[in-house]
């Protein structure tokens, strides 16, 4: 069975629908006798929109997870469109936290913009950022491979990325981007502060106007055999390592 793009599970991802989009959730099941604070939270919102919530033993949430780690919840509810550069405005201003971004150039597989996503979700990236052309989009490959982070993680497409990276600039953000042939390794870079984080499309790599745009370009060392990463691994070094700094 493959699972519906409609569902979404685990308390993060959840959570996040519920903060963003509450009115489009269709239905709700949690765990039987499931009692801890954060799905206690859920319970809560739920009843506070007037959502109602079906409880289910664990056996029928592994059936509509499809077998994923679904955390006690699952809630079924429209994919979300994915924002444009209003959404990216409205969303900078109303951050609270420091800006923690992530901009892909081009990246075309589905399974990279998945992957992508999720990684996003685990380090606590607000946004990614990708063109509408020549790039992928919310197709149900993303969804089941982002795990949820189509939900909790904003999707912005923008129509000129060069543009945007100027824009950023402007309000203040630092653009770093991976570049095999950098001199700075991912190590010697300072990731704290105002980010995004810029990685090239499969192959080809950053386009020359979006190099252009970045501060600063990185490599990540490697010792072994092979030449390059897949960009959605490249992407977890440089987002990590982002992760590790900002947290000391």
């Amino acid at each position: 069975m493959t699972q519906s793009p409609n569902r979404v599970h685990g308390l993060h991802a959840v959570q996040a629908v519920l903060a963003r989009d509450d009115a489009a959730v269709n239905a709700v099941w949690v765990e039987q006798g499931r009692r801890d604070q954060r799905m206690q939270a859920i319970l809560e919102h739920c009843a506070r929109r007037g959502l109602t919530v079906q409880r289910v033993d664990r056996r029928e949430l592994d059936r509509l997870s499809d077998g994923a780690a679904h955390q006690g919840v699952v809630i079924d509810c429209p994919p979300l469109a994915p924002g444009d550069e209003g959404t990216l405005d409205r969303l900078l201003d109303d951050l609270v936290e420091t800006p923690f971004l992530l901009v892909l150039d081009q990246v075309q597989d589905p399974h990279n913009l998945g992957a992508c996503l999720r990684t996003a979700d685990a380090v606590g990236v607000q946004a990614v950022i990708v063109p509408r052309d020549r790039a992928a989009s919310l197709t149900p490959v993303v969804h089941k491979v982002a795990s949820g982070a189509t939900r909790s993680v904003p999707l912005i497409q923008v129509t000129n990325l060069s543009r945007t990276l100027e824009h950023l600039k402007q309000r203040g953000i630092w653009l770093v981007g991976a570049a095999g042939e950098a001199d700075t390794g991912l190590h010697a870079m300072d990731f704290t502060g105002p980010l995004a984080v810029v990685m090239g499309a499969e192959g080809s790599g950053l386009r020359r106007l979006t190099r252009e745009r970045c501060d600063h370009l990185v490599h990540i060392p490697m010792v072994g055999a092979v030449e390059s990463l897949n960009v959605s691994v490249a992407a977890g070094g440089m987002l990590f390592e982002a992760l590790r700094q900002r947290q000391q």
